[in-house]
């Protein structure tokens, strides 16, 4: 595998645009050894030290870069580099300026003393004020990224991007044999198969990270909202069975069409069977999107990208916008083993606690607590066609009766189609399914965000609470 440099990995910048931040490197008293090392280094590599700091631009906005230089002692962290990435991270939180990140690093350097081990959390440390200020923390990992480098900034980012085939772990696989006596699976350390896992958003080539910094910095621009955007007004009145069959229709737009049609307008970051993560510019306004995908039933590795997809909107101050469309969660061995229920249970407690404005739109299937799970909203609109049931369709006809003859008529008395959502104050309205159908879901979301933001006592955690206890107001 070919590896990218640190001075080639800084042309995802504006031509020119690069200003370093760093001082000449103190190391104080050393050993003789350990100089020569040093010396060497200097002679052969890039950089005076493995940690390159800087700002620069991304089409023209301001953006801070911290750049590992393999070349210098294999990007490894001594006292210096630990030095270097805390007060570039600090300087960074104090211009407010977002974060990218590109780590290629064997570990901690081992020349040193069990300060420079323990300064990692000075790393650590400075990214959390980061974080907390709101400002976008992005990664991309390049080959070899391990141990000291992967523990600290290369496993905090907000977004986090791999070279494709790239060595990413916690101690190289040599390392491993040694202190094991037994050697790691081929491709368990590959960028590749950890982004299968849901460790990495993605797998990119680095010749695509500048388009893909163009988009993020563009989605997470400051709002230009526009104004209320009128939509047509639902015409369907489908029955139970033939609504289902709109629903269940291959053809029928989803949640990877809805994204598509916002174009350049959105970053898919994780995705699992059965739900993605994405951020995205809507009407003018940034949000993250939780999305589920109604051809995979809902696994636990897609409600826990759910809930950190309602993380990922907390710390960068973004309103949440949830998708609900899907079969319902797996049912099997493997989901009960892997604490489905309990995994529905949290993510719906991080969605109702989440302190932020909140938007929710049934698209389509909204089946059981897999659909609960990422129901909670403090907008609620659902597709004309949509339905929400607490089982499969056959599942209450076989809990009541023991077969699936009188699904229907128990859905239909249970009310579960869009309309008898609204008559029953369960959602907030109905969203036309014209030949514009996608359109009028995104103007939708706008128009709900737009109402959050005018009326901010109807957003965040206190006004979901307040929405869920009345529910129980006919029964005090």
């Amino acid at each position: 595998m070919t590896r990218i440099l640190a001075s080639e990995f800084l042309t995802v910048l504006d031509p020119d645009s690069f200003i370093r931040w760093d001082t000449p490197p103190k190391y104080g008293e050393i050993d003789q050894e350990y100089a020569d090392a040093l010396t060497r280094a200097n002679s052969k590599a890039e950089f005076d030290e493995s940690i390159i700091t800087g700002e620069g631009l991304i089409n023209g906005s301001p953006i801070a870069v911290i750049v590992f230089d393999f070349t210098f002692m294999g990007g490894s962290l001594g006292a210096v580099a630990s030095t270097r990435i805390m007060q570039a991270v600090h300087r960074a939180t104090k211009q407010k300026l977002p974060l990218l990140v590109s780590p290629a690093s064997g570990g901690a350097r081992m020349q040193e003393d069990n300060r420079a081990t323990v300064m990692m959390l000075t790393i650590t440390s400075a990214v959390q004020r980061h974080r907390h200020a709101n400002l976008p923390f992005i990664v991309y990992l390049r080959d070899p990224t391990m141990g000291g480098a992967m523990a600290t900034v290369g496993s905090l980012g907000h977004i986090t991007f791999a070279q494709p085939g790239a060595s990413i772990g916690f101690l190289g696989p040599r390392v491993v044999g040694v202190i094991t006596g037994s050697k790691l699976p081929d491709g368990v350390q590959q960028a590749e198969n950890l982004a299968e896992h849901g460790i990495v958003d993605r797998v990119m080539p680095f010749e695509q990270l500048r388009n893909e910094m163009v988009k993020i910095v563009r989605i997470l621009a400051p709002a230009t909202p526009g104004g209320y955007i009128e939509t047509p007004k639902p015409t369907q009145k489908l029955n139970l069975l033939e609504t289902i069959e709109v629903t269940r229709d291959p053809t029928r737009p989803g949640s990877f069409e809805l994204m598509e049609e916002l174009g350049d307008g959105v970053v898919k970051l994780s995705g699992a069977p059965g739900a993605t993560v994405a951020i995205a510019r809507i009407h003018g306004r940034a949000c993250v999107l939780i999305a589920q995908d109604r051809r995979h039933t809902l696994t636990t590795q897609a409600l826990r990208l759910a809930r950190h997809g309602a993380s990922l909107a907390c710390e960068l101050a973004l309103p949440l916008v949830s998708i609900v469309d899907t079969p319902g969660a797996e049912l099997s061995q493997a989901a009960e083993e892997q604490g489905m229920v309990g995994s529905i249970a949290r993510t719906i407690a991080t969605l109702v606690d989440a302190p932020l404005p909140s938007v929710t739109i049934i698209l389509g299937q909204g089946v059981g607590a897999g659909a609960l799970a990422m129901l909670p909203g403090n907008l609620v609109y659902a597709a004309e066609t949509a339905w929400l049931s607490a089982l499969p369709f056959e599942g209450a006809s076989a809990i009541l009766y023991n077969d699936a003859d009188h699904a229907a008529e128990i859905l239909e008395r249970q009310g579960v189609l869009a309309r008898s959502l609204v008559e029953m104050k369960l959602i907030d309205g109905l969203i036309a399914e014209t030949d514009n159908f996608l359109q009028n879901v995104l103007a939708t979301i706008s128009n709900a965000l737009s109402e959050l933001e005018t009326n901010p006592e109807r957003a965040g955690r206190e006004a979901r609470f307040a929405r869920f206890e009345e529910l129980a107001q006919p029964n005090l």
